[in-house]
């Protein structure tokens, strides 16, 4: 239980660094109002692909976890920006899969490179 734990930690660490890097990169400032009001529709889609996937059995796999924690997240995520009026544009779409890609999935491939 321990280990589904920390991967929540991780991946919700791993959304909030997008978030905050993204806000930074537009000069939106680094409140935690502009921060929770950027990072909740993201941590929303990483919960219910937690949730979907049943993360918690195994929360180091890349397959379901990880995959269903990244696809979930940008997708939901994107969804429930256009529905508060935050809206998207394409180049996001791609930045936030690449980046949310590479941290959600990222940390468990070295977790399973160093568990070997």
């Amino acid at each position: 239980m321990r280990s589904a734990w920390l991967a929540v930690l991780l991946d919700a660490c791993g959304v909030l660094v997008f978030v905050v890097i993204g806000r930074a990169s537009h000069s939106d400032g680094e409140t935690p109002a502009g921060i929770l009001s950027t990072a909740w529709p993201f941590l929303c889609g990483l919960a219910v692909g937690w949730v979907f996937s049943r993360a918690w059995r195994r929360p180091l796999a890349l397959r379901p976890a990880g995959l269903s924690a990244w696809l979930f997240t940008v997708a939901l995520g994107m969804v429930l920006r256009v529905v508060s009026g935050q809206g998207i544009a394409a180049a996001f779409v791609v930045v936030a899969l690449a980046f949310l890609g590479l941290f959600l999935l990222g940390w468990r491939l070295l977790a399973r490179l160093v568990s070997r």
